[in-house]
């Protein structure tokens, strides 16, 4: 008869206890295949524990695939036949030590949104609200691109801000621009080519390339993508931000654009994806009229967040398809779950067709033009004032500095962060094959020259930086050129 002791079973009930026994006599080889076990009235007063106990543990491993039971026989030992494989111990455990992130004194290379600007007592009060009001709807599946209240709010919104007429059916929503990148690809062709501009954002590429499409490296120049590199370079789909390019803050002319769409026109397979990532935030005249509003051939795919707006954590985005796209993306993409959940579709709806988005897009755009001046001030009171030169602070929230120095951009961007300071350069933005430039890239405002031409041209973004913080982040950014 099995024998166990239950004097110390620990945290396990005695079933489990028994179960584990049981289990590791079998795996061990004590109890062989076929070997029959106690009947459960006799084992439980061998073992001077309840029959229900007994029940218990033999349900387990019956369950699991240890024993089996023969109808008016009993149960008996099931054939383990891989054998009993050996655990390996158990390394001591380690301690978990929470990752931290650096910390910089002031980060002009972030583009998080400043606590104190986010309307968290309108978000809370209209989230209460949604709660409230619409408790069924949230409980519903959110079809493939988004609830149709932020759609329509999205439409409405395009219409009276970038005077876009597009409807809600062509409006896709998704957890970020990243994740839409992906949808397009798919909806699109892996096997196109997709051109991306140089220097660009580079996560765009990245993103191209991870998902296995050849992704191509247009150079630019004074106007923006290269035309006829375009066309050398076999692109399909070229990916752009007309309006306020990343990170040189070129402006597309309307020339320039209506060659974009003739390109793009010249073959049914081409597509224009325009990236209009931070268009609200021009603080000089009226915002530039997007690409997608005077395409009449529906080549333009126009993509927006409300990362920038909102802020970086909210990662709701979206894109507006062209009509052939849209009926393509329904027809065979359709299945796909929105990834955005219905409280923040919601609640994003409201804010929009309340007219609370006009009004923070309003406060955050004085916000942002306080920062910049702030900035400005400080660089132009400062010992550096002679020796830089500001271009491009009309738009976003960034503008570019070029300073006059001779050290490398490395040896600056090391040195900045050792004084708490992090800085990125123009430069780091061209394409690289083994740090080399690609041949042909071109300078915001000259002919082609590769990314060391465009060395001491640094990206001073500010919308994370606290102004508290600004006065003392120019007297080290002084430190780092040695000019204080």
């Amino acid at each position: 008869m099995l024998t166990y002791s239950f004097s110390d079973i620990g945290p396990d009930s005695l079933y489990e206890y028994l179960y584990k026994c049981i289990k590791n006599d079998i795996l061990a080889g004590t109890l062989s295949p076929g070997d029959r076990l106690p009947s459960k009235r006799s084992f439980a007063k061998h073992l001077n524990i309840s029959t229900i106990t007994i029940e218990n543990a033999y349900a387990q491993l019956l369950a699991e695939g240890y024993i089996y039971s023969i109808p008016k026989k009993g149960y008996y030992a099931a054939d383990i036949a891989a054998g009993a494989i050996p655990s390996p111990a158990a390394p001591a455990p380690k301690p978990v030590t929470e990752q931290k992130e650096e910390t910089y004194f002031a980060d002009f290379t972030s583009s998080q949104t400043h606590p104190d600007t986010f309307p968290f007592s309108i978000w809370a009060k209209l989230m209460r609200e949604v709660i409230g009001s619409r408790s069924p709807d949230l409980m519903k599946n959110s079809p493939s691109g988004g609830i149709f209240p932020l759609r329509k709010a999205i439409a409405v919104h395009l219409k009276e801000f970038r005077g876009m007429d597009v409807q809600p059916e062509q409006i896709i929503v998704g957890a970020g621009t990243e994740y839409l990148y992906g949808l397009l690809i798919q909806l699109l062709g892996h096997g196109k080519v997709y051109g991306v501009e140089d220097p660009g954002y580079q996560k765009i590429s990245a993103i191209y390339r991870s998902n296995h499409v050849a992704c191509r490296h247009v150079p630019m120049d004074k106007h923006g993508i290269c035309i006829g590199r375009l066309e050398e370079l076999g692109a399909d789909i070229v990916h752009i931000s007309p309006s306020h390019h990343f990170p040189t803050g070129i402006v597309t002319p309307i020339s320039r654009r209506y060659e974009l769409l003739g390109w793009a026109a010249s073959s049914g397979s081409r597509y224009i994806i325009e990236d209009d990532y931070d268009c609200e935030f021009r603080f000089m005249g009226k915002p530039i009229p997007s690409l997608q509003s005077i395409d009449v051939m529906e080549k333009v795919i126009y993509m927006n967040t409300f990362t920038k707006t909102l802020a970086s954590t909210i990662r709701i985005s979206y894109m507006v398809l062209p009509g052939r796209l849209m009926k393509r993306f329904h027809e065979t993409m359709g299945f796909y779950s929105c990834t955005v959940s219905n409280f923040e579709q919601y609640t994003l709806a409201q804010f929009l067709e309340c007219g609370h988005f006009e009004r923070h897009i309003n406060r955050m755009r004085n916000f942002y033009h306080g920062q910049r001046d702030l900035l400005l001030g400080y660089l132009k009171s400062s010992p550096l004032s002679p020796h830089i030169t500001i271009m491009e602070e009309d738009a976003g929230l960034h503008f570019l500095m070029c300073v006059d120095t001779s050290l490398p951009d490395k040896a600056i961007l090391q040195k900045a962060k050792s004084l708490g300071l992090r800085l990125t350069s123009l430069s780091q933005y061209y394409y690289r094959e083994e740090d080399t430039a690609v041949p042909g890239t071109a300078e915001p405002g000259g002919e082609a020259s590769g990314h060391r031409a465009m060395e001491h041209i640094f990206i001073m973004n500010y919308s994370s930086i606290h102004p508290d913080h600004m006065e003392e982040a120019i007297a080290r950014l002084c430190q780092v050129f040695g000019a204080a």
